[in-house]
């Protein structure tokens, strides 16, 4: 037994922490096939394109979010590294540092609070217009209220992800790990009872606010930590945020609004420009792909805080050696699971199986999947640069954004879901990945050098 935990923890990388993640993202994955065969089952081809789209509008909350929760995260876990926080949430250590991871938390709340009101308002009412115009007469769906559900629904949320980053950046990684496992299971199950009971276009918001409704019963355990750290004096040493962190924020700010454009545009565009059914095979295909992204990033995600915790105690040998590590089992992950993807699709399409007709080809799926896995690779370098307070794919991240806009508006209107998939796969592995790759290696030897 004590063998097969050293064969486990060394060798596959497997932590309390990764193991919460990834169950709670392999119920994701497992789910979310559950939920395809769901919707498969009892949404229309035009409502799949419609449910789909919801999260790629709903993924403009990038704007808003100018990747604060990613930078929380990392002053939180470079101010943590000097204090210890008791069972019963008690702080003790350095108090400048008690002060500033204080000051960090506060300006987190001020900040999400209002963002959170300007986000609902943009959703709300950009959603409407979005689907009013380029709604077809062809495929009439009653999108009205489950799309204002869904904006009010993910404002909420939105107030409440910066703080688990907080408290991830405090040393509670396994902990908030386990609470997305719940955030899975209750959001799902919510869900499926929107789909099942037909009215599935209400299964994203339902499956939102169960992710909210987790975070609030979790939260409540933490209040005495939370609260304490809100009503913190921080007097003269608050993090200056626009001296120390705003140079580095903008800059993920950009890279995370670039991400959009890579990442999301997908299925607006279908759906504008070449209807609601072939947006809902793309998004239904994308759902795939990212739900086994999800889980190969687990190696590398719940590594964030401790690589910050490492580059504060300058434990650079440490540091590679975790990070090449994950990235390494990550990569494994994504292209055994990919291959399994690859191959049932092969069947149901061989075997003539309905469902085949509701997501992309096989071939243009295999190519979805590869540029996916070139996605993981770069995701890993960037966490790895970010963990260092710095942001050194800003340039990259803008660069690739207009390529793959160009290409998936230009492509995507005269070739439809296969010419954006082959276009953004091209452009991924002939700039993203060598790009990133020269920055990784280049930064990386000029801040170790000693």
């Amino acid at each position: 037994m004590e063998r097969i935990r050293h064969w486990l923890r060394n060798v596959v990388g497997l932590d309390r922490a990764i193991i919460f993640t990834v169950l709670a993202r392999g119920w994701a994955s497992l789910a979310g096939i559950v939920t395809v065969i769901l919707i498969a089952r009892f949404l229309s081809p035009a409502e799949q394109g419609y449910y789909y789209t919801f999260g790629s509008l709903v993924a403009l909350q990038i704007v808003f979010e100018l990747g604060f929760s990613f930078v929380i995260l990392q002053m939180a876990s470079h101010e943590r590294a000097h204090l210890s926080i008791s069972p019963d949430y008690e702080i003790s250590g350095d108090p400048i540092a008690n002060a500033r991871l204080a000051s960090v938390f506060q300006k987190s709340v001020y900040w999400y609070a209002v963002a959170a009101i300007l986000m609902a308002v943009t959703l709300l009412f950009g959603g409407f217009e979005f689907f009013a115009v380029h709604q077809h007469s062809s495929h009439a769906v009653d999108w009205h209220l489950p799309w204002a559900m869904v904006a009010v629904a993910s404002s909420l949320t939105f107030q409440l992800d910066p703080v688990l980053s907080f408290l991830e950046g405090c040393g509670f990684v396994a902990n908030v790990a386990r609470l997305r496992f719940a955030q899975a299971i209750t959001g799902s199950l919510l869900a499926w009872i929107a789909l099942f009971s037909h009215h599935g276009l209400f299964a994203p918001a339902m499956m939102i606010l169960g992710n909210a409704f987790a975070s609030c019963l979790w939260l409540f355990g933490k209040r005495r930590l939370l609260l304490g750290l809100f009503r913190y004096r921080t007097s003269q040493h608050r993090v200056q945020w626009r001296r120390e962190v705003w140079p580095f924020q903008w800059r993920i700010a950009i890279s995370w609004l670039s991400g959009y454009f890579i990442f999301q545009l997908f299925n607006p565009v279908l759906f504008a420009y070449r209807g609601p059914v072939e947006a809902g095979r793309m998004g239904m295909s994308l759902s795939l792909a990212n739900a086994l992204q999800a889980i190969a990033i687990s190696w590398l995600n719940t590594k964030s805080a401790p690589f910050g915790t490492m580059i504060a105690k300058k434990n650079y040998d440490e540091l590679d050696r975790s990070f090449f590590r994950a990235l390494k089992q990550s990569i494994a992950v994504f292209l055994a699971g990919a291959i399994v993807i690859c191959c049932l699709t092969v069947y149901l399409t061989e075997a003539h199986i309905h469902f085949a007709q509701r997501i992309l080809t096989p071939p243009v799926l295999s190519i979805l999947l590869l540029s996916t896995a070139i996605n993981v690779a770069v995701f890993g370098q960037a966490l790895y640069l970010r963990a260092h307070k710095q942001e050194k794919l800003l340039l990259n991240s803008v660069v690739g954004a207009i390529l793959v806009a160009a290409s998936t508006y230009f492509l995507g209107r005269t070739y439809g879901a296969a010419g954006m998939v082959i276009g953004n796969f091209v452009i991924a592995l002939a700039f993203g990945l060598p790009s990133a790759l020269f920055v990784f290696t280049k930064y990386r030897r000029a801040w170790h050098a000693d």
